[in-house]
């Protein structure tokens, strides 16, 4: 499954997510660029759930998850769907065209700062009308607080005002 990491605005919060994962005995991975993965700090993210993501290659990061998830046995995939700690207009779509073209569910993780909560809140199965798949998520979504309220991004993908 591809979970999301929403609202994203803290350095905290990846160690707020491996912790959530530990605790619901989620074998939790997440992206990153390689270069991060160099050197020693490299086999200690691997093995923290890294995965390093090439960005030289003609190769785009759906394609290439779409070959990791073919690749492995069990993926449980953490997007920080923002893309960055700042705010933004529209969310980065890759999470949900990396689910629908490998054929695997959206979990809708989570922080919420201001209720003192983390989780999984449930299961999306993209559709392809990104729109409806769009929708019930922002219900979901709706009133999480990041611990800097002013950097969550709005729950929209830029297709959907196209």
């Amino acid at each position: 499954m591809v979970i999301t990491a929403y609202p994203h605005t803290s350095n905290w919060d990846l160690l707020f997510y491996l912790l959530t994962a530990w605790a619901l005995r989620v074998p939790l991975s997440w992206m990153g660029k390689e270069s991060l993965f160099r050197g020693p700090s490299g086999a200690i993210l691997r093995r923290l759930g890294g995965i390093a993501i090439r960005r030289d290659r003609n190769e785009n990061v759906v394609a290439q998850m779409k070959r990791t998830f073919a690749e492995r046995d069990e993926l449980c995939l953490l997007i920080a769907v923002e893309g960055t700690r700042r705010h933004v207009p529209y969310l980065k779509s890759g999470f949900y065209h990396i689910a629908l073209t490998a054929g695997v569910p959206i979990a809708l993780g989570f922080l919420d700062y201001g209720r003192k909560q983390a989780g999984i809140g449930g299961l999306v199965e993209p559709t392809g009308d990104i729109r409806a798949d769009m929708a019930g998520m922002r219900d979901f979504f709706d009133g999480r607080v990041g611990l800097y309220p002013e950097c969550v991004g709005e729950m929209r993908l830029r297709e959907e005002d196209v």
